[in-house]
Order: C-alpha cells, then structure tokens, then sequence
C-alpha cells in the first residue's frame, strides 16, 4: 500500500489555491482542507459576539466557545465548515469578512488555535490543505509543497468574478484595495507571516488553465512516488 502524504499550497489571496486544493484532493481521493475558512469562520464568531481584538483575555476565551469541523456536502462532494455546529460555508465568503480576516489571522493566539487544529486533521495524512503558512509553520515536513503566485490584475478579476454573484454592487476598485490590504497584513504579520518554503515549487498560474495547473500538481504528486 502507497503511504499517503501531505499536500500544502501556500500563496496570496486569489491565487487559485483552493480551486487547486480542491481538484487534487479529488483526483487523489484525498481530504481537502481549507484554512482560510477556518479563520473566516473564526472571524465571523467575533464579529457576531463583538470581541475587541486588542483584549487578549477576550479571544482567549472565545476562542474557547469555538468548535470547527469539515463535514462533506453529499450533494456537490465538498468539504463545508461548520462553525459551533452551523454550517456557514457560504457567509464566510462575504465582502465583510474579507476585510477583517487578515487582522483576525494575524493575532498569535488565534493562530496558535487553528494551527494546532489542522495538525490534528493532518494526523492520518491523505491532506491537500491551502492556505498561507501550511508548508512553513503547520507543516513543515510536508512531502509535497506548492507555492502559488499569479499577476495582481488576474487575481483581481477572479475575486471580482467570485464575489460578483453574491454582492453585485461590489466593484473592482474595492476588490483590488483589499487584496492589496490582506497581501500587506498576510506578509508583515509577526507571527507565522507569509513567505514560500524553502523547499516549496513555485506555480504561477496567471496563464494557466484548471487543468494545467492540476497537471503540473499530480507530476509532483509523482515524482513521491503517489500514483496519480
């Protein structure tokens, strides 16, 4: 039997990373894991109970209340958070929580908690899980890891494409300023900032299709020795 492995993609915003994370796991009937959406979800739990984020005594003990899990839709096959049992896979994607996400992100205790949660998800291996520090802090003996990169204009138009359907008000300009903004707080951030891994591959994907970049993933995936 094929020992399975661990997965990471690491880039910024709107890189295509889950979509990447997401084909993969499939094709490999692997778990995907998406830990933006863990800290979205952790955002949406302080925005709801309006926790001051500058009080550390707060967000240590809401994090307390905080219980997140994936569970697999059986009608489109994809993984969804749950957020102390509610499934909020969808308001986690909205405008509101992009703009708060990366300062939510950036507190050590709020990290320190999801960190220690998705080690434990990556205990039975069989992972893809993407996001910005997977190949660095949260696993760092990753045996595969991918670090995605695409031209802001491109990354611009896919969150604008994303996020279109769901706020038809929303305009580039807005997308284009946040990116910016959460590109700047995911980089300078004091603990676990975004940076590639030393042994990461780097995929820019700004002229790429869905299925060449999945190509380029299971030629990695390979090379390891995991028939794909």
């Amino acid at each position: 039997m094929v020992p399975k492995l661990i997965i990471t993609i690491d880039g910024f915003s709107s890189c295509g990373k889950s979509t990447l994370a997401k084909q993969l796991a499939k094709k490999l009937n692997y778990t995907y894991i998406d830990s933006g959406a863990m800290y979205r979800a952790i955002t949406l739990y302080f925005l709801r109970n309006n926790i001051d984020i500058s009080n550390e005594k707060e967000i240590r003990n809401a994090l307390k209340n905080i219980t997140l899990e994936f569970i697999v839709n059986e009608t489109s096959g994809n993984s969804e958070i749950y957020l102390n049992g509610e499934n909020v896979e969808y308001i986690i994607r909205d405008i509101v929580i992009a703009e708060k996400v990366s300062d939510v992100a950036a507190l050590k205790d709020v990290r320190t908690f999801a960190v220690a949660e998705q080690q434990k998800m990556g205990i039975h291996k069989g992972i893809v899980m993407d996001g910005r520090d997977i190949g660095t802090t949260v696993f760092p003996d990753a045996e595969i890891k991918i670090f995605m990169i695409a031209d802001e204009a491109v990354r611009v138009e896919r969150r604008y494409a994303e996020m279109f359907d769901k706020n038809p008000n929303i305009t580039l300009d807005e997308i284009k300023s946040n990116i910016a903004m959460r590109d700047y707080i995911d980089s300078n951030r004091k603990v676990s900032p975004l940076r590639k891994a030393a042994d990461a591959i780097e995929l820019d994907n700004t002229n790429l299709t869905q299925k060449e970049q999945l190509d380029f993933a299971l030629k990695l995936v390979k090379k390891v020795g995991e028939p794909a």
